[in-house]
């Protein structure tokens, strides 16, 4: 048989994971009681609303504590400033009181508790700026006790209910603290897919695909290769591929299989021959070719995809060699062989060539 020419576009199936816009586990700031929630699964939310509420007494204890502190350092202020300005007064008089009536030495002792009261005036006024950002951190502890959402989209998870203790953290390191919530933008999506690494060079950005749910077997999505990882990973040799979807009904869900379509156009001078010519020898993938001199020669190929009953040949071969279908184990190169019907196959060789 000859080889085919492979001029037609085919297509390409591949597994693709679909992933939020955005996707983000919301957790507390501030340890307490959840004391009330008010959005479950599947809800839709908005940029900043209340997804929950925290009981957090002793946050309230320790504000109300600094906010005291903070009232008795102004009150020091007060104080502090009043003998800072009498003292202050009192040297100005001695200062330009006429001379001989007051001594040098009163003058300068006048002098020095002016500045010690301007000294406590200002050591007030740092105690007082310190009370004020302990007040203001344990405000914004206040306001964590409020759990908002952190962009438009849907509750996919509530992991916590009314009661239920609540640690202040990320789930990561020591603390480990549970997610109260997880929420998803799904306006749009992402779909990755790890792409051989032979089939790399023929998806690039810009590139259409379709996709395919399994929930969904009528419907087909449209979806637009916008990046890739430009690398192979070393441990699959695959391409990590990014895809992006509008999803203004929700239908694309975050986690789900999809089967992404890509139409992939077939690299110049390659040939399709069917599986049966193919031979396992121990110096690889071969095929038997027939000289014009009715001699076999074995012929090392290099394959692309494989069609089931075809594959594809990159390199090796041409259309206008005469390839041996099913070929016994025992033929060898240099093997002369006759064919069945000479003198046909002769005539479209030589057409061929």
């Amino acid at each position: 048989m000859t080889p085919k020419a492979d001029a037609s576009d085919s297509e390409l199936v591949l597994p693709g994971d679909v992933q939020a816009w955005y996707e983000a586990s919301v957790y507390a700031r501030v340890s307490g009681y959840l004391k009330k929630w008010y959005f479950d699964i599947g809800a839709r939310v908005k940029k900043g609303q209340v997804l929950a509420e925290i009981d957090a007494p002793d946050v309230d204890a320790q504000l109300s504590a600094a906010n005291a502190k903070l009232r008795s350092a102004n009150a020091t202020i007060a104080v502090r400033d009043a003998e800072a300005r009498f003292a202050s007064t009192t040297f100005a008089r001695w200062r330009d009181s006429p001379k001989g009536v007051v001594s040098v030495q009163e003058q300068e002792s006048k002098q020095a508790d002016s500045e010690r009261a301007t000294a406590r005036l200002s050591a007030a006024r740092a105690d007082a700026a310190l009370a004020q950002a302990e007040v203001d951190r344990l405000g914004a502890l206040e306001s964590f006790k409020s759990v908002v959402a952190p962009f438009d989209g849907v509750v996919t998870s509530r992991e916590t209910d009314i009661g239920a203790l609540i640690n202040a953290g990320s789930g990561v390191g020591a603390g480990n603290a549970p997610e109260l919530f997880r929420v998803a933008d799904t306006h749009k999506v992402r779909i990755y897919v790890k792409a051989p690494q032979r089939m790399a060079r023929s998806i690039h950005s810009g590139a259409k695909a379709a996709i395919h749910l399994p929930q969904y077997p009528d419907k087909v999505f449209e979806a637009t290769v916008t990046s890739t990882s430009r690398a192979i990973n070393v441990s699959s040799r695959t391409l990590l591929v990014e895809l992006q979807a509008d999803n203004p009904d929700g239908l694309l869900q975050p986690g789900a299989f999809a089967e992404i379509h890509f139409k992939i156009s077939s690299p110049p001078n390659v040939v399709r021959i069917p599986t049966s010519t193919l031979l396992f020898r121990e110096h690889g993938l071969e095929v038997a070719i027939v000289d014009a001199h009715e001699k076999v020669a074995l012929k090392k190929i290099s394959i692309g995809r494989n069609l089931g009953t075809e594959v594809e040949v990159l390199q090796g071969i041409t259309p206008s060699d005469r390839v041996v279908d099913s070929p016994p184990d025992a033929l060898g190169s240099g093997d002369t062989v006759q064919l069945a019907d000479g003198p046909e196959m002769a005539t479209e060789a030589a057409q061929l060539r």
